[in-house]
């Protein structure tokens, strides 16, 4: 599990715990990974562990997958969660700033995956659930850095179902709207310093654009990434399914 210390990362974590999973929890915030894996051990995980790391870089990715090898023998599921970036006009980008959101977001789930795969098809089975974002289909403001991030996951997770769909492995995308994490909560309150962070506008009103007058809950998410995650998902790949109160509908 990527990203892990923090927001959605932890209610992943603990979703994946309560089923069953025996969990490795990664990103590079240690203080926030333990916390995450005492959580996944209180959830009765049969086992939990974490590791620092920088994913962005093809190094971390590979340690990451080398740690879990190295304890379990296999590795059965991969959930891509690392992303964040900075959400702001387009024009009010850095060089720097684009380069951390792609960074953050498409490169980590690249390395990941290129990681992973490799032990997923000797074992004849994998499941990758990567997190997209809602944003890249609706064209939300301030976020065209993002989505640009964002939709390489969207169209990685396709390409690579189709490649590996007859190796038993299968390829998701769960693309949530705005979720209820800390920060968001934080973010509701125009007064704080996590607000001024980001250039997104009043996020109440936001949230009023999606039919449910609302954003996700975590476990909402969580949720569909634990049904994914089951043998008995064998026949989704390739989907970019979305958490999203109706603000898109097909």
């Amino acid at each position: 599990m990527t990203g892990s210390a923090r927001g959605l990362g932890v209610e992943l974590v603990r979703r994946l715990a309560e089923e069953g999973a025996r969990v490795l929890a990664t990103d590079i915030n240690e203080e926030g990974l333990a916390q995450t894996v005492a959580a996944a051990k209180a959830a009765d995980a049969p086992d939990a562990f974490f590791i620092t790391a920088d994913l962005s870089q093809e190094a971390g990715a590979v340690r990451l997958l080398d740690a879990a090898i190295a304890r379990w023998g296999k590795i059965d599921i991969l959930v891509n969660n690392a992303g964040g970036g900075v959400i702001r006009p387009f024009l009010q980008h850095t060089p720097e700033t684009l380069k951390a959101t792609i960074d953050r977001n498409l490169w980590t789930t690249i390395w990941c995956c290129r990681a992973a795969l490799p032990h997923m098809v000797k074992a004849g089975f994998g499941r990758i659930i990567n997190i997209g974002a809602e944003s890249v289909r609706n064209g939300l403001e301030s976020h065209a850095g993002y989505n640009a991030a964002k939709g390489g996951v969207h169209a990685m997770t396709t390409g690579l179902a189709r490649e590996f769909a007859l190796n038993g492995v299968t390829v998701n995308c769960v693309a949530p709207a705005g979720i209820l994490t800390p920060e968001i909560r934080e973010m509701l309150d125009p007064a704080s310093t996590v607000y001024a962070k980001h250039v997104v506008g009043n996020i109440n009103e936001k949230a009023k654009e999606i039919p449910m007058h609302r954003f996700a809950e975590m476990h909402e998410v969580a949720s569909l990434v634990a049904y994914l995650a089951l043998p008995e998902a064998a026949y989704i790949t390739g989907q970019v399914l979305s958490v999203n109160g109706g603000s898109s509908m097909l």
